[in-house]
């Protein structure tokens, strides 16, 4: 996580001055965001089976405390699914950028008009 402090001023740093900046600030987020994502997910499976190894009721042999702690990490695994969502939406918003700017980033070639031999 430390990573991701350090990163986020970097991401703030960055100003939107014209297309290799947007793309630049769509890559880094999107680094950003699936590296929080890993980490979530790694805490989630680390808590569950640390949750896991406590003692449960004697009779259900520890069964209550596995669904306790599946029921705990599985708050993590669907925070770390909206981070993901969020890395895929940095994606998304720099192609959408480009869909809606195509014309600014790369303005179309003039075409030579084509000479017209029966025109009488």
């Amino acid at each position: 996580m430390a990573a991701a402090k350090q990163r986020i001023p970097e991401l703030s740093g960055i100003e939107f001055t014209g297309h290799a900046s947007i793309a630049e600030y769509s890559g880094e987020l999107r680094g950003l965001l699936r590296d929080v994502a890993y980490e979530i997910d790694f805490a989630a499976e680390e808590i569950q089976a640390v949750l896991a190894r406590q003692k449960g009721h004697p009779l259900l042999l520890g069964l209550d405390v596995r669904l306790r702690a599946r029921k705990v990490a599985k708050r993590l695994h669907r925070a770390q699914e909206c981070v993901t969502g969020g890395a895929i939406e940095a994606v998304k918003f720099y192609r959408e950028f480009r869909k809606q700017f195509a014309e600014v980033i790369t303005p179309p070639k003039a075409k030579p008009r084509a000479f017209d031999f029966n025109d009488v």
